[in-house]
């Protein structure tokens, strides 16, 4: 399965949250998408967009200063 990288380590939503969105639209069958979230906005826009959209995910780190999430589509 091949992985593309998300780093959003910089943006805040509502930009995060559109690039995220873009990177998923355009996701194959056989991708994986990485997805480093810090802002706290977008850290709860993110995944409530995935998951609302049917997106499978996978949370990897989930401490104080970012979130990293794998997200395939569904």
């Amino acid at each position: 399965m091949e992985i593309i990288s998300l780093d959003l380590m910089a943006q805040r939503c509502p930009l995060a949250l559109l690039l995220a969105k873009r990177a998923c639209v355009t996701l194959l069958p056989n991708q994986g998408l990485e997805i480093r979230i810090s802002d706290s906005g977008a850290r709860c826009d993110i995944p409530r967009f995935l998951h609302n959209n049917g997106y499978i995910t996978d949370i990897l780190v989930d401490d104080n200063t970012q979130l990293v999430m794998m997200v395939k589509k569904g």
